[in-house]
């Protein structure tokens, strides 16, 4: 890339979008890095912790189905950056508030907001970022993005080993309102501000639902980014309950795993990023990242014996094959038109997350038949499935102009 080209991407909104996006991991992964300690510490004993941790993760994932619809809708009527400032400011306070909770229940509603304001990041910031790029480079703003915050993850773990958990959640919150600061020098984006004027109707999520081609289009991008949360909500979160029953040598962290995996993710999001530049298509990146994820998985239920070390090597793996995330929301915000993009891009994501419940419940609904191996490969060979179909009826957006409207 010439040194033209890289000023270009290396713009101030990407930068400040990364940085956003690095806050937000970090706040997202807290709770799955801090969820043992912090449920000791609470009182809940041992053999409930993995329903406990599933009733909570669901609450905050809850959280961000709604903030998901509530920001995107914002992001098209008001503008991206109302929808960063208003998030950013929500989920600080909420993480400020998790490192005084005393209860499960307090511990569950500060979660559920903390998911509320978590979901209006990563849409808001993706949607600026390909709309301020040329269509020719979009590819590589959102692999930055995308990498240096899910680099947060990593920090948050780095974080929780040398820190208790309710000064980790405390830092957290100091993160986000930090940031804050940081988006004063952000202008909007170009695009909205010319939909801003116009007459036709913005961020009206129903109308998604209203039009086949359109609610076609919605549910696909929604589907292709399960395997995703699949990976992390399950075999990634509760891989200290999995350990023993795989015959993984040695104990297995939770947070340790979570550090792998993300460190993955970041890896992958570069990469995917790159490949959809070099190949010219996001739908080749996304078929190829969830293949490499099955197999993956295959491996992770299959293999018996591992070593903890080698365990966590899987987890990066797993996780480079899951970094196609922001291919994945880039290809949801190429779909649509200015008008609907920020709901769509914002949406997306968080309906995603949305579905943890549904997923986390179906694995614990199975578990006493199936076992805790079997339970998680009938729920992994769904969301498999359920992306793979959906991807094959996914339009190319690769180099796509988006200044078009629904």
């Amino acid at each position: 890339m010439s040194p033209s080209r890289l000023k270009t991407v290396l713009n101030l909104t990407v930068l400040v979008a990364a940085l956003g996006y690095f806050v937000d991991m970090f706040d997202l992964l807290l709770f799955p890095i801090v969820r043992q300690p912090s449920l000791t510490a609470l009182g809940v004993p041992a053999a409930l912790q993995i329903e406990v941790g599933a009733r909570l993760l669901n609450w905050q994932m809850a959280g961000m189905l709604l903030g998901g619809i509530f920001w995107g809708v914002l992001g098209d009527r008001k503008g991206r950056l109302s929808t960063l400032f208003g998030s950013i400011a929500l989920y600080s306070a909420a993480n400020l508030a998790n490192a005084f909770v005393h209860s499960v229940p307090a511990y569950a509603f500060w979660r559920f907001l903390a998911g509320l304001g978590l979901a209006g990041e990563l849409g808001a910031a993706v949607t600026m970022v390909a709309e301020i790029l040329p269509k020719d480079l979009r590819g590589y703003g959102t692999a930055i993005v995308a990498a240096v915050g899910i680099f947060g993850a990593v920090t948050a773990k780095l974080v929780g080993d040398f820190f208790p958990w309710r000064i980790t959640y405390a830092i957290g919150g100091a993160l986000g309102v930090a940031l804050l600061f940081l988006r004063v020098g952000l202008r909007e984006s170009f695009m909205f501000s010319q939909a801003h004027g116009a007459t036709v109707a913005r961020g009206d999520f129903l109308s998604l639902f209203t039009d086949r081609n359109r609610l076609g289009r919605y549910a696909r991008c929604i589907l292709i980014g399960l395997p995703t949360w699949y990976v992390v909500g399950i075999l990634i979160t509760f891989s200290p309950e999995f350990a023993p029953i795989l015959g993984v040598r040695g104990p297995v962290s939770a947070g340790t795993a979570v550090a792998f995996c993300y460190s993955g993710i970041t890896l992958g999001s570069v990469l995917s990023g790159f490949l959809s530049q070099a190949w010219g298509t996001r739908k080749k990146v996304v078929g190829w990242s969830i293949a490499a994820a099955l197999a993956g998985v295959g491996v992770y239920l299959a293999a018996r014996g591992l070593t903890a070390d080698v365990f966590y090597v899987l987890a990066g793996y797993l996780g480079v094959a899951t970094g196609y995330w922001a291919v994945f929301v880039t290809v949801a915000a190429e779909q649509f038109g200015t008008n609907l993009r920020a709901t769509v891009a914002t949406t997306v994501p968080n309906f995603v997350r949305g579905a943890v419940p549904l997923i986390t419940g179906s694995f614990l609904l199975l578990r006493p038949s199936l076992g805790l191996v079997g339970s998680a490969a009938a729920v992994g060979s769904a969301c498999f499935a359920l992306a793979f179909g959906a991807l094959w009826g996914l339009p190319e957006t690769h180099g796509r102009d988006l200044d078009f409207m629904e």
